[in-house]
């Protein structure tokens, strides 16, 4: 079984072995030597490098205190989440499906082997608590696939422990620098070996231009979603919180900008590719709707006084939602482990390598993607005028719901033409935002509902009171009743500032 640490660590050049005296630093008291251990650790990844293009690392690492595999996805500055598993000769298929939306069914092999003699220190404060771990690595690396020949250098990493506060990172590096010691231009010890031992390798990878044209900056967007559902898909196979909302709103969002631009992208090129995100939006729906009830209905239910509550409530919803959101969970694992959703990935890198751009594509953003935005929110005006004119009841309901959709879709719109707009697009944005709010009330309100009317049903058969959930159903009406009497002033103020003038 995995087991998973979050890493936050910092790696320096150095041009000998030495440690640089840390004592006093941070509240550094001792500096405790611990020996040097041998390490041997073999990469592995695609023919192809695509995990070390993600900033990821997989490899098979003996000696140490924790031989096994190791996996590291990046979270954040310093900061990467290293996944292990016990000791064996191939991948085990755990990591393996945790890496699946960068491999994408290509083969996994070795590809640089790295010897290292790490010379260790721990950084304890006054009461002997561990700070941080320092290490002083003379590494050998050599070139199994891709490429030739061997590396070494020296490196210095500083480790901190658990709960340990991130400045003492910033206090080290300037101690460092003091001593001659300066951050490693690599953020890896693989990506060090890989530079070193690839022929060719001494240009750095060339980075994103700056948008210019509307269909820039839409394309531009469009990178940064398909990169952030690649990036979540491990989270949400690990079941992390926000994870499966995350990676939906990343889709939403992809799909999004498809509608709303479509004057500068091909409509028909990309309807197959549309709707595959549309697939997947209503897929991880399942799991984030089922996520987002089972928070709401157990909130009301600690919500209610104790006087109100009768019959074994608690354990009927805590067995209703255990069951349903397994099987929601299931369903995503399913999702995600499908050669659709693999296609579904591969194709939108070859929509973002060759994008059927329309002529507009080529114009200004100013003009171009303000006036995709005035269409989006002329569509969003006439969805919810028309839920307001009818009469509260289903159809009602199911209105404010579409209204809901095209606000979500009016905001995505918005954010990504912000960086071209500016003021104008991020004002839009925040109106679509501030009026999906009282709508997702609203909806969250019906789906409540309908499952404590599910619920309601069930305990009858079984002989229990269904008080408690006729209590609760009827606060959720009264709910939903206030937001629909509200949302007309809250609408008003919307269209007033955000309404194209003229």
């Amino acid at each position: 079984m995995a087991d998973t640490t979050r890493e936050i660590e910092r790696k320096f050049e150095s041009r000998d072995s030495g440690l640089p005296d840390l004592t006093n630093v941070g509240g550094i008291a001792s500096v405790v030597d611990q020996g040097v251990t041998e390490l041997d650790a073999v990469y592995h990844d695609t023919p192809d490098l695509r995990l070390a293009a993600s900033s990821v690392t997989l490899r098979r690492r003996t000696g140490g205190s924790s031989p096994g595999w190791h996996l590291k996805l990046p979270v954040g500055p310093d900061t990467r989440d290293e996944i292990t598993a016990p000791l064996t000769d191939e991948p085990p298929a755990e990591l393996l499906r945790l890496i699946r939306s960068r491999t994408r069914g290509a083969e996994v092999v070795p590809v640089v082997r790295l010897r290292s003699a790490r010379d260790v220190r721990e950084l304890r404060d006054a009461e002997g608590r561990l700070l941080a771990e320092a290490s002083a690595d003379s590494v050998h690396a050599e070139r199994l696939a891709g490429g030739r020949g061997e590396a070494q250098w020296t490196e210095i990493e500083v480790e901190l422990a658990e709960g340990a506060d991130p400045a003492l990172l910033d206090l080290v590096e300037k101690r460092f620098r003091r001593a001659g010691v300066h951050r490693s231009g690599s953020p890896s010890k693989l990506a060090r070996a890989l530079a070193e031992t690839t022929p060719g390798a001494a240009a750095p990878a060339p980075r994103r231009k700056k948008p210019v044209t509307a269909g820039d900056h839409v394309l531009a967007y469009l990178r940064d979603q398909r990169d952030r559902v690649v990036a979540l898909d491990p989270a949400v196979r690990r079941g992390l919180p926000e994870a499966v909302h995350d990676m939906r709103v990343a889709t939403r969002r992809l799909r999004s900008a498809l509608r709303a631009y479509r004057s500068l992208l091909d409509r028909e090129a990309l309807a197959p590719l549309a709707a595959e995100l549309q697939w997947l939006t209503r897929e991880l729906g399942v799991d984030r709707d089922q996520e987002v009830l089972d928070e709401r209905l157990a909130a009301a239910l600690d919500a209610l006084p104790a006087a109100l509550v009768t019959g074994p409530v608690r354990d009927r919803l805590s067995l209703w939602s255990g069951t349903r959101r397994g099987r929601a969970r299931s369903r995503t694992a399913a999702v995600l482990d499908s050669r659709r959703y693999l296609d579904l990935l591969n194709s939108l890198d070859a929509v973002l390598a060759d994008p059927p751009l329309r002529k507009a594509a080529r114009r200004k953003p100013e003009k171009a993607l303000a006036k995709a935005l005035d269409k989006e929110f002329g569509r969003l005006s006439r969805l919810v005028e028309r839920a307001l004119a009818l009469d509260p009841g289903p159809e009602r309901d199911t209105a404010l719901h579409e209204a809901r959709k095209k606000a979500k879709r009016t905001r995505y719109a918005a954010e990504a033409a912000c960086p071209a707009l500016g003021k104008k697009a991020g004002r839009l944005a925040d109106d679509a935002k501030s009026l999906q709010r009282p709508l997702g009330e609203h909806q969250d309100s019906v789906m409540a509902r309908e499952a404590l009317r599910s619920l309601a049903q069930d305990a009858s058969r079984a002989g229990e009171p269904a008080f408690t959930w006729g209590v609760l159903y009827g606060r959720e009406e009264r709910t939903a009743a206030l937001t629909e009497t509200a949302l007309p002033a809250r609408w008003a103020e919307v269209a007033r500032r955000s309404r194209p003038k003229g």
